[in-house]
C-alpha cells in the first residue's frame, strides 16, 4: 500500500538519487545535498511498504503562489497514479496555507495537463519566481514550460 507523508532526515539521500538521476537524463534540474536539506519540510514522500518510490515539494514564492518543484517517480511506479496523487497532495497543502495558485516550470507538459494545469507564457509569470534561476545551469536559456493551476479554496 503507498502511504504519502512529509520527509525526514532520513530520506536525503534517496532524494538526492531520484532526483539527480533524472536530471542526469536532462528530464528535470539537478539538487544539491544542500539544497536538499535546506528545503526538506517543502518535500512529500510517497513510499510502497516503507520503500521510497517518489517525492515532490510545494515552494512557496510569494503570498498567494506557489512552486511545484522536483516531482520525481521511481520508474518501476510511474504511470500508476503516483505523480498525480503527489501533486494532489501538495495542491492540498497548498489551499490548507490558502494559496490560491500552483505553477510547475516542466518538461512534462503532458502529465500537468492531465493534472489541469494551463501552459502560460513566461512572461506572464510574477518576477518573484525568477530569483533562483540565476543558480540555474539552464539561466539564461531557459527551455522548461510555465504552467499553472487556479485552487479553489
Amino acid at each position: 500500500m503507498i502511504i504519502y507523508r512529509k520527509a525526514t532526515m532520513k530520506d536525503v539521500e534517496n532524494l538526492h538519487q531520484l532526483i539527480n538521476d533524472f536530471a542526469s537524463q536532462g528530464l528535470m534540474l539537478p539538487r544539491s545535498r544542500n539544497a536538499l536539506y535546506e528545503t526538506l519540510r517543502e518535500f512529500i514522500i510517497a513510499e510502497d511498504e516503507g520503500q521510497f518510490i517518489g517525492t515532490g515539494s510545494l515552494h512557496i514564492t510569494w503570498d498567494n503562489l506557489a512552486e511545484i518543484r522536483a516531482l520525481a517517480i521511481s520508474p518501476q511506479y510511474q504511470h500508476q497514479g503516483i505523480g498525480q496523487k503527489l501533486v494532489a497532495e501538495l495542491e492540498m497543502e497548498a489551499k490548507n496555507l490558502y494559496i490560491s495558485q500552483v505553477f510547475a516550470l516542466t518538461y512534462q507538459v503532458a502529465f500537468f495537463h492531465k493534472c489541469d494545469y494551463r501552459v502560460v507564457s513566461k512572461e506572464e509569470m510574477p518576477q518573484k519566481i525568477w530569483k533562483e534561476c540565476i543558480n540555474c545551469p539552464k539561466f539564461p536559456k531557459c527551455d522548461e514550460v510555465a504552467m499553472v493551476k487556479n485552487l479553489i479554496i
